[in-house]
């Protein structure tokens, strides 16, 4: 619903410049939200435009195009020479945009969508997101509305401040808070696989001889989560077990292959399942999949289309995948271990049941008794919508030099006009002169250089 406002727009109202087409920003965390948003937005364009034809009042074609770190470089040139009317990007493209010829293409943008803006306001990544929003704001005929999505950040104050920035110094620009107040029923359960986890019993290792045998003997609760994890996948539909590192979800996406394939009588090799990328495409047979962001693009896009279509029963998956994708097919969610926290939990839980009216399952799978308090203090809060509050940075320099030496790139700026463009930016509202005066020596070379020797 963010994009209807704009839509409207763009559909009724005469087109600017052809250089200068680009109306409406939209910037996604995650690559993979962003091609998700792509696909969810040509289809309801193409819609409009047969329905306003069958009305008799034709409109012109709305064009949709996407830069991303997945966007070819012919691609990208071509963005430039013919910019769309609805871009789509992620923080880091946006900020290389403004430091090349690309900028000129955004002059016109009259919208700017930041979605699921929670994963941003509260790190360095958001700090370097409200500055390039200033740069780019500088270079708009006139300020772009702030639009932020998020169903997951408190306090709504914190973010909106976030969001809009300082009109001068000690004056916040007016942003509108808009709180639907509804929370998606939540069906969650966490799940110890074996009955005393303070004694596993599964030896992992077995004891050597001679002298090592005196080292300790490993016991782990895999050996009893994996016939469990691989019993909730073959009982849905299709399943998304999120784990907490990349490592984790190449390994048990392996694991849960071999023992789908001993249960079906198939000893083959079960190097053929994940990791088989390196020499080709994976086997139709392959049960569940792995999903990260050290995979190519074209692994990433097959896996995430199979997913959406219910064409893959399981995927093991890392944060790559826990922002507001649109997986109607999902009707599982799997944590194995702790998410950590409340948001990023009420974020996975809710790939599931992507269908209006329609519970978000989940289930946590603790690893081990620290783990198990932890996941039932996170579930509980859950269920409560008890959210974690989120506070951006405050002043990260690091963020802040980069900048600087961006926006210097290509244009010359006296110290007083850059420096009231960084605080305009929410997280650098209450930059100091002396710390700002640092950074700029810093940044031409004065310092003492036997501290960084």
């Amino acid at each position: 619903t963010a994009f209807l406002w704009g839509i409207d727009r763009l559909a009724t109202t005469p087109p600017p410049p052809p250089a200068a087409r680009t109306r409406i920003l939209y910037v996604s965390p995650l690559r993979a939200l962003a091609v998700d948003v792509e696909k969810n937005l040509r289809a309801p364009l193409v819609g409009i435009g047969h329905a306003a034809e069958r009305l008799g009042s034709p409109i012109r074609p709305i064009v949709v195009g996407s830069r991303t770190g997945d966007t070819p470089a012919d691609e990208r040139r071509r963005l430039v020479r013919q910019p769309p009317d609805i871009l789509i990007t992620t923080p880091e493209s946006l900020y290389l945009m403004l430091t090349s010829a690309a900028r000129e293409t955004l002059v016109n943008v009259e919208a700017v969508i930041v979605d699921e803006i929670h994963a941003l306001a509260a790190t360095k990544r958001g700090s370097h997101l409200a500055l390039t929003l200033e740069r780019l704001e500088e270079r708009c005929a006139r300020p772009p509305q702030r639009i932020g999505l998020s169903a997951t950040q408190r306090p709504l104050e914190e973010i909106a401040t976030f969001l809009g920035g300082y009109e001068a110094p000690g004056r916040r620009r007016p942003v509108r808070i808009v709180d639907a107040g509804t929370r998606k029923p939540l069906e969650l359960s966490v799940v110890v696989p074996v009955e005393d986890m303070g004694d596993l019993g599964t030896v992992v290792e077995e004891p050597q001889p001679g002298a090592a045998a005196a080292g300790p003997v490993r016991r782990s609760i895999w050996p009893a989560m994996h016939p469990r994890l691989l019993e909730l996948v073959q009982q849905h539909r299709s399943t998304i077990i999120f784990v907490n590192a990349r490592r984790l979800a190449e390994r048990l996406a392996t694991r849960l292959n071999e023992l789908a394939a001993e249960a079906s009588g198939d000893d083959g090799d079960p190097a053929r399942f994940v990791g088989a990328e390196a020499v080709g495409a994976p086997p139709a047979t392959e049960l569940v999949k792995a999903h990260h962001g050290s995979l190519s693009k074209e692994r990433r896009l097959v896996i995430e289309d199979e997913l959406k279509t219910g064409r893959l029963k399981g995927l093991v998956a890392t944060s790559s995948l826990e922002l507001g994708i649109d997986m109607g097919a999902v009707d599982l969610v799997v944590q194995v271990e702790s998410p950590g926290a409340v948001s990023r939990g009420l974020q996975r839980i809710g790939r599931a049941g992507h269908q209006v009216g329609e519970p978000s399952k989940g289930t946590m799978f603790p690893k081990h008794r620290a783990d198990l308090l932890e996941a039932a203090v996170v579930a509980e809060r859950m269920h409560a919508g008890a959210i974690e509050r989120t506070t951006y940075p405050r002043n990260p320099l690091d963020v802040l030099a980069q900048q600087v030496v961006a926006a210097l790139a290509l244009d010359e700026r006296s110290v007083d006009d850059l420096a009231a463009m960084v605080r305009r930016a929410a997280p650098f509202a209450e930059l100091s002169d002396e710390v700002w005066e640092a950074v700029l020596d810093l940044l031409a070379g004065r310092y003492p250089s036997d501290e960084f020797a």
